[in-house]
């Protein structure tokens, strides 16, 4: 069973979540909050495996209640930040303080129900048009700021960075298998120990130390901005909540 708590200040939209979750066997939503505030004190008091968290609202904003959130849970819960096309400056440090993916407020309710599964498995989700957006950035504090020396990933080996690279490029675990000649089983191994030497704890922790490190540029990720978790398209019929603001 996933235990949700979801927080949004636009009441007919967190109904609207609450009531497609609840209309799941594995999904229930335990608490629902209508500021970050709230939100961080019912995740105290439930202790939800996943967050779904509107990036903007009052008191404090979703990306503080992700950050108090997860530290407070050791890493226990997940958040899943809820965002629109016009709040791409957030992409980059939600993903900082420890959020797992994003979901935009008009995803079909397959998108959602995906996310939410996804996400408080352990994995991270960024849709097409986040990833690009994330990308965007990185490409203008890079402009802004020369990269970092490959030292930065010391420790790691000759193959482990490969793999760190081909994880910021989008590539699935098969998908890296197949472009380095070797076993799904190799791939998790090589993984494992990359997110152990370097304290990462998924893929979207890992894109931002490659891009960080120098590692990727936004050039060689052009042709795979899809997201970090890949999945089959959704049918684009039911909508999860209503039409964001």
């Amino acid at each position: 069973m996933i235990r949700t708590l979801v927080a949004d200040d636009q009441a007919v939209v967190r109904t609207g979540f609450v009531n497609l979750l609840g209309t799941q066997d594995d999904i229930q939503v335990v608490a629902e909050a209508e500021d970050g505030a709230q939100a961080v004190r019912l995740a105290a008091e439930h202790r939800p495996d996943l967050v779904l968290l509107d990036i903007r609202m009052p008191h404090m904003n979703g990306i503080d209640a992700a950050r108090e959130i997860l530290a407070a849970s050791d890493g226990a819960t997940k958040a899943l930040m809820l965002t629109t096309f016009g709040l791409d400056e957030y992409v980059y440090e939600a993903l900082a303080a420890g959020a797992s993916g994003f979901l935009l407020k008009d995803a079909t309710f397959p998108e959602l129900l995906h996310a939410v599964r996804v996400v408080a498995a352990g994995n991270a989700l960024l849709s097409p048009e986040i990833t690009k957006r994330l990308v965007a950035e990185f490409t203008r504090q890079r402009a802004a700021v020369p990269p970092a020396p490959t030292g930065g990933v010391e420790g790691l080996t000759a193959r482990e960075v490969e793999v760190l690279v081909l994880i910021a490029q989008g590539l699935s675990n098969a998908e890296i298998a197949g472009r380095l000649t070797i076993t799904d089983h190799t791939v998790k191994t090589h993984i494992n120990r990359l997110f152990a030497k370097m304290g990462l704890r998924d893929r979207a922790q890992a894109v931002i130390l490659a891009y960080e490190r120098g590692l990727v540029r936004a050039a060689s990720a052009r042709g795979r901005t899809g997201p970090v978790s890949r999945r089959s398209p959704a049918p684009a019929r039911t909508r999860a909540a209503p039409a964001p603001r």
